[in-house]
């Protein structure tokens, strides 16, 4: 691991942390995957599965940011281990639901239960901004979440499937209930790095979403979030079409690793100048990335053009959690960044069902015009609101661009 990286880890509890979040986020990548999984093995019928799938993102995607509010207000500990418990008790529900052949509308109640699963990915961010805010390694450490999260992306899918098809059809989905259980419960037991909860009455209460910087990422992920649900599903019908289904978890496999590829680098630079621009230009850079896609012939050139457009997706990331730091009160930060993987649950979700639309009406070469659409929507809301960007908010947690620019400012 370069020495960057290496340095983060130099703070007592980071290791723990860390490793503890990687266990609790891998089930975000693994539920979804797992319930279509499971209940197509069981019933056959893949328009219940997907609707079950959808229900469990559409909970979380209600569910996550009033979790993060109340984390804000009273802790990780207090608010994680009643929010998982609901989630485990309601996963263990769809599994004899779903094994026992029990109505379909027990398996929906209980896919909104799963979805109260908290967004471990936001409270490690906010542990690794308790640590090192307004220091050049919180950039690092951003960097280094972005990689963890593209790499649960990889293999949580692989790993759900592959024991779901292999050994019994409710593994997947056990297998990542008892990964959040480990992971959540492991990582609340570790109070030294929790951050400070911040009750209502210090930060005025309200929603993170009053900031109209936020709302502007907001807005721009549920479009992004749209690239990313087309481009599975396109990517999943157009290998089916070349006689080689399996190979999409492979060419899916390697925009994650674009990402990955993109992210270790992007974190051992440090930039000069305002992040919003970067921010923009990535927003720029993913929409023109889709472009290649229409032009697609073959497997192998649409895995190199996915590679490809990977390389955008981590460093805009990244870019983003220092932009909900500029734009959101620091009281509020948890709440802040899990809107922002609200928005792009969201996108998916209609990403998903756009793309599905278009493959039946017209194939899935045509398909790759859902994700260009989505990426010319999400560059039209970063120019329109690039105003919004650059007035960060007042009581926020700040970004080290922004104090030293502040102090070349002060000294000149």
């Amino acid at each position: 691991m370069p020495s960057p990286y290496r340095a983060l880890f130099a703070a007592p509890g980071s290791k723990g942390f860390s490793a503890a979040g990687f266990l609790g986020r891998i089930p975000v990548s693994m539920m979804g995957i797992g319930v279509v999984t499971m209940i197509s093995q069981l019933t056959g019928r893949y328009g219940l599965a997907g609707a079950l799938s959808a229900t469990v993102a559409l909970s979380a995607a209600v569910a996550g940011p009033q979790v993060s509010r109340l984390v804000d207000q009273f802790g990780q500990r207090r608010v994680l281990r009643p929010a998982t418990l609901i989630s485990l008790t309601a996963a263990a529900v769809l599994l004899f639901a779903a094994h026992y052949r029990w109505p379909d509308w027990v398996l929906f109640v209980a896919c909104v239960g799963v979805g109260c699963v908290p967004s471990v990915g936001a409270m490690i961010r906010a542990r690794w901004a308790a640590l090192y805010r307004g220091t050049p390694q919180l950039h690092t450490a951003y960097s280094f979440e972005s990689v963890v999260d593209e790499v649960c992306f990889v293999f949580g899918p692989i790993i759900s499937i592959g024991l779901s098809t292999a050994w019994f059809p409710e593994a997947g989905p056990l297998l990542a209930a008892c990964f959040l259980a480990v992971g959540v419960f492991w990582l609340t037991a570790q109070r030294a790095t929790e951050p400070v909860p911040h009750p209502r009455e210090h930060r005025g209460g309200g929603t993170a979403m009053r900031s109209r910087g936020l709302q502007v990422l907001v807005a721009t992920f549920v479009a992004t979030g749209a690239i990313f649900g087309a481009v599975d599903v396109v990517t999943v019908a157009f290998a089916d079409e070349e006689g080689h289904k399996a190979a999409a978890s492979v060419v899916l496999a390697l925009y994650a690793a674009g990402s990955c590829v993109a992210g270790m680098v992007f974190g051992l630079l440090r930039f000069a100048g305002a992040p919003e621009r970067r921010w923009l230009l990535g927003v720029c850079a993913m929409a023109v990335s889709m472009i290649p896609l229409l032009l697609v012939g073959n497997l192998p050139f649409l895995a190199v053009a996915l590679f490809v457009a990977g390389l955008s997706i981590a460093p805009t990331m990244i870019t983003t959690m220092s932009l909900i730091e500029e734009h959101v009160p620091r009281a509020q930060l948890t709440e802040g960044m899990t809107w922002v993987s609200t928005g792009l649950a969201a996108g998916v979700a209609l990403g998903s069902s756009a793309a599905g639309w278009v493959i039946d009406a017209a194939g899935a070469r045509a398909g790759y015009g859902v994700p260009a659409v989505a990426g010319a929507v999400a560059v039209a809301v970063g120019f329109l609101g690039f105003r919004r960007l650059k007035r960060p908010a007042t009581g926020r947690g700040g970004s080290v661009e922004q104090h030293s620019e502040r102090k070349e400012r002060h000294v000149a």
